[in-house]
């Protein structure tokens, strides 16, 4: 059985600049192989459409977006923290019929200075991360207030007691 898959890219509108696939949508074709339509998640217009045909167990270099939940219950978010999303896609060598349409990231344990690698994330056996550094962070909890230091109770300095 062959697959048919719309490839995550990205397109450039001169009048908004570049524009990045945010809502991944599957269509029944009538042989019942899906295709994927990339659309603007606030208007709906389809951003990108690129078909590849590829034979069961063909090897495919894929951009996979990052989803991340937990957001709702994460300590370093609840305690006024910002999560950064570093990583908005993964890319991956895997089998055509094999593609995931997403990786989810949980951040709902990670609190202030946290963070999670391209590494630490759990994916079906037969991808391959395509990175020379698994060691890369995804996202990471960071703190939105500078907290500045107590100034000193010492004697001020240019100061001289005669």
């Amino acid at each position: 059985m062959a697959h048919w898959w719309l490839r995550n890219a990205q397109t450039e509108d001169s009048r908004v600049g570049p524009l990045q696939a945010k809502t991944v949508v599957f269509l029944p074709y009538d042989s019942g192989n899906p295709s994927r339509i990339h659309r603007d998640e606030v208007t709906g217009k389809i951003l990108n459409l690129v078909f590849v045909w590829a034979e069961e167990g063909s090897q495919l270099k894929v951009d996979v977006p990052v989803v991340f939940k937990g957001e709702d219950v994460c300590p370093g978010l609840k305690k006024g923290g910002h999560l950064n999303r570093i990583r908005t896609s993964l890319k991956y060598l895997c089998p055509a019929e094999h593609i995931p349409s997403k990786i989810e990231v949980d951040v709902s344990s990670l609190d202030i200075g946290d963070r999670i690698l391209m590494g630490d994330v759990e994916v079906n056996p037969s991808l391959k991360l395509l990175s020379k550094n698994e060691s890369m962070p995804i996202c990471k909890i960071v703190a939105t207030k500078l907290e500045m230091p107590e100034p000193s109770q010492g004697p001020d300095i240019g100061t001289s007691t005669i």
